[in-house]
């Protein structure tokens, strides 16, 4: 199964409009979702800082800051294949 990882941090609003676009697609598409808080790994936390959120697709970062919906469908459909 395809796994989407989501890396944020709480308060974050772009990590909250990620998780909505994510959450959207799991409606379509099946796929496992987790989040990763940054905060909690200080090595997560020099690799990401300020780039958050950061969407993964079986390891492979694929959107930063901003999730786009059409974006994310098209890179699914390229992992299930």
């Amino acid at each position: 199964m395809t796994v989407v990882t989501l890396y944020g941090k709480p308060g974050c609003h772009l990590c909250d409009d990620a998780r909505r676009v994510l959450q959207d697609a799991r409606a379509a598409r099946e796929f496992e979702l987790r989040e990763v808080d940054i905060t909690m790994d200080a090595g997560l936390h020099r690799e990401y800082g300020e780039r958050i959120p950061v969407v993964a697709i079986d390891g492979a970062d694929q959107f930063e800051f901003y999730v786009d919906p059409e974006a994310l469908a098209g890179a699914l459909d390229r992992v299930e294949r």
